[in-house]
């Protein structure tokens, strides 16, 4: 998925342990889809390698909810505005002589 640019550390310390680094690595992510479990192999994740925390990379989240998502694969249909047409005016109405 994402490998770290020049931007993003290579490492990090650990935000749990305090004496651990966090490293990209490349896992197997396991997920519930309502009854159903997915696993995605090759999933970004930032692994302490002293207390074993981990930290999911966002983007890779991000499209994987994407993915996920109900609606995934369907067109979305926008509909036009609706134009405001006046309506026409009316007579007032007379009084009918029936007399």
């Amino acid at each position: 998925m994402s490998e770290p640019s020049s931007s993003q550390p290579s490492t990090f310390p650990c935000g749990d342990c305090q004496a651990g680094v966090m490293r990209l690595q490349f896992i197997t992510y396991f997920t519930w889809l309502g009854d159903e479990l997915v696993m995605v192999p090759g999933f970004p994740a930032w692994i302490c390698d002293v207390c074993g925390r981990r930290e999911y990379d966002e983007r890779a989240v991000s499209w994987l909810s994407t993915l996920l998502s109900p609606n995934a694969g369907k067109t979305t249909l926008r509909r036009k505005p609706r134009r405001n047409v006046p309506s026409p005016k009316r007579e007032p109405s007379r009084p009918s002589s029936a007399e």
